[in-house]
């Protein structure tokens, strides 16, 4: 036997999938439910519900369905004793599986807040296994209607800050090639990060990039991680046939595209300014800082001028300014 098939026998070709609660059980349930299906497709996949301190009940709802359901055979609990966020939260279920004599092949990385198509997750599974070379592969995102939304992105840079800020169709059409958000792909094609919503990820890559960064609480991880991963020769791919239902925001009400904006949290202005800091330095953060506040400034004279309605979350400006660069400097 060569080293590499000994090596490779030392890991089991399963799936590990890693849903994060907090506050959501009822959503949480019904995700598991989704996945039913998905688990007697692929034997050896493994569920872990990894709760964030919620204190409302959560934890118990959830282990009386996994119990009453007859999912004990593939889906657990961890409650976990605070609530340090979206990368910690999932981190927590991520590290005891690479720690273990158990090795998974790929780990899935879904929120609460969605619902698995039939074969979705086997999809995701059976691209990853066809393409070895891909370290990070995500669903296409949808509404229960079937309405595809954005979940194939560029990475954002101080030319996506003006295009966010300004929003002028010119130079918008200047900028297209460093749009974040540019129209759904109808097929499977590389991208730089997809949405952390259903995101699977080969183990390898976790192994050289190591787990997502604690020091997000929310927001810009999972295109951190994606960007760690393409730095050390990882691809990510987008894969529509794999379709899973999201309820947008339902889980962190933050992005609910259904309801009347909210105004930002801290923490997305932390998240946005540790990943320019970290990734590209205090310079560039300050230069981008100024082109999204210069954009956005003109974006909201001309709303104005134009009677355009305001779709934007309350006091956004203001709080961005008072989270820039400009004033709190290289502290991520």
């Amino acid at each position: 036997m060569s080293n590499l098939t000994q090596t490779h026998s030392r890991y089991a070709d399963h799936l590990l999938i890693v849903i994060l609660n907090y506050r959501t059980p009822t959503m949480t349930i019904d995700c598991l439910r989704s996945l039913v299906g998905e688990i007697q497709s692929l034997p050896g996949t493994r569920v872990v519900v990894t709760d964030n301190a919620s204190g409302d009940g959560s934890v118990e709802q959830i282990s009386t369905a996994i119990e009453t359901e007859g999912w004990g055979d593939w889906a657990s609990v961890m409650p976990l004793d605070h609530n340090g966020g979206y990368a910690f939260g999932n981190n927590a279920g991520i590290r005891p599986a690479l720690e273990s004599t158990n090795l998974p092949a790929y780990i899935l990385l879904l929120n609460p807040d969605t619902i698995a198509r039939p074969n979705a997750i086997k999809i995701l599974v059976d691209f990853m296994n066809d393409h070895p070379d891909v370290g990070i592969a995500g669903s296409r995102l949808e509404d229960p209607d079937g309405t595809p939304q954005r979940s194939a992105f560029r990475f954002h840079t101080a030319f996506s800050e003006l295009d966010n800020g300004l929003r002028l169709g010119i130079v918008s059409k200047l900028l297209e090639q460093w749009v974040v958000a540019p129209p759904v792909p109808e097929a499977p094609c590389q991208t730089d990060w997809v949405a952390g919503a259903s995101m699977i990820v080969r183990r390898e890559v976790f192994e050289q990039v190591g787990l997502l960064d604690e020091d997000y609480f929310m927001y810009y991880e999972e295109m951190d991680f994606c960007l760690q991963a393409k730095r050390v020769g990882w691809s990510c791919w987008y894969v529509p046939e794999s379709r899973v239902v999201h309820l947008v925001g339902q889980s962190s009400g933050v992005t609910d595209t259904k309801r009347p904006p909210k105004r930002r949290p801290q923490y997305w202005f932390d998240s946005r300014r540790r990943y320019f800091i970290k990734n590209y330095g205090w310079l560039y953060a300050f230069i981008a800082d100024f082109l999204w506040a210069s954009g956005f400034t003109l974006w909201r004279l001309r709303r104005v001028i134009q009677h355009k309605p305001d779709t934007d979350p309350p006091q956004l400006l203001g709080d961005f300014l008072r989270n820039s660069v400009f004033l709190k400097g290289g502290v991520s």
